[in-house]
């Protein structure tokens, strides 16, 4: 046997031992937390949807290597007391899965949505958005303004910014090199590497304890969800500098929150920059971090519902 050859076998054992150690996860990832709502259909996309209460509607949109649970935590219930709300799993997370051959672009998850809105037929909803799912929510304000009365965004991404360390590893360009890693070394790194990643997330405030359930954080370890948030990464230089250059012409109520202390990304390059460049925008600054909806649910969940009656009056006001 030659030494390649071996080489070579050794490489084979172990990424089938790490293919078999990531399906046990998966299995019981799934076994612990089963989709909780209904799957939609739409052309670009089959939808995971949780909707809750009565009313105007809410449309929650989650951020990168997120899912719905993020709102469920603690958001939703404290909305649904007044709206109708739809929290929603991006195309690529959570148990939201793509077209095949459909893009993650921004224009294209902003595309999948508007399709989900009319399939839903939610109207105009407000449109909430959190970190990447706010550049999404402005994806879908822009492309489609009949289907948003406005936006309310909390610790947006707005304009292209270096990637945080907490996220390189997501920085995989082939399609082939991700799948093989998402069911390789993902798993096991990530819960490894789990205080690593959740410190620098939720910074300054801690991560709740029963995030990884409650909050829906062990969803991650599946490997369409790595996946996933590896190809919203990579798509974002496609749309987001294009969608950032059209702030100025938007005409709709948009509010903005952002933590003074998010480490992940930054309030005044990314909140203050849209709040400058967005007419009529309006910026809130809080003590905290960049996982609002999780860590604050009730000051996240009334800054939506202040946001959602400024857009519904101005609305109301145009006729």
């Amino acid at each position: 046997m030659t030494v390649l050859l071996f080489v070579a076998l050794v490489l084979a054992a172990l990424g089938g031992g790490l293919a078999l150690f990531t399906l046990r996860i998966l299995r019981r990832v799934e076994r612990t937390l089963p989709p909780a709502g209904r799957l939609v259909d739409t052309p670009a996309a089959r939808f995971h949807v949780v909707e809750r209460g009565q009313g105007p509607v809410l449309l929650l949109v989650h951020g990168l290597a997120g899912q719905l649970g993020n709102f469920t935590y603690g958001v939703v219930d404290r909305l649904a007391e007044r709206y109708r709300v739809v929290a929603v799993d991006r195309p690529g997370s959570g148990y939201s899965t793509h077209a095949p051959g459909a893009s993650a672009a921004l224009s294209a998850q902003a595309d999948a949505l508007a399709a989900l809105i009319e399939t839903l037929e939610l109207g105009r909803p407000v449109v909430v958005g959190h970190s990447l799912g706010g550049a999404v929510a402005l994806a879908l304000a822009q492309r489609r303004p009949d289907c948003v009365a406005g936006l309310a965004l909390v610790a947006p991404l707005t304009h292209l910014a270096p990637v945080h360390p907490v996220f390189r590893g997501l920085m995989i360009a082939a399609p082939w090199l991700r799948a093989l890693v998402a069911w390789t070394v993902a798993a096991p790194a990530s819960l490894i590497l789990r205080d690593a990643f959740l410190r620098p997330v939720f910074a300054p405030e801690p991560a709740p304890a029963d995030f990884g359930v409650r909050g829906g954080g062990l969803l991650a370890l599946r490997p369409s969800c790595f996946i996933g948030a590896s190809a919203d990464l990579e798509a974002l230089p496609q749309d987001l500098p294009g969608i950032a250059l059209r702030y100025g012409a938007m005409r709709l109520p948009v509010s903005i929150l952002f933590g003074r202390g998010d480490r992940i990304l930054d309030a005044e390059e990314q909140g203050g920059a849209l709040a400058a460049a967005l007419p009529g925008a309006t910026l809130t600054l809080v003590e905290g971090g960049h996982m609002l909806p999780v860590t604050q649910p009730d000051l996240t969940a009334r800054f939506i519902g202040e946001a959602a009656a400024r857009a519904w009056s101005v609305t109301k006001a145009a006729g």
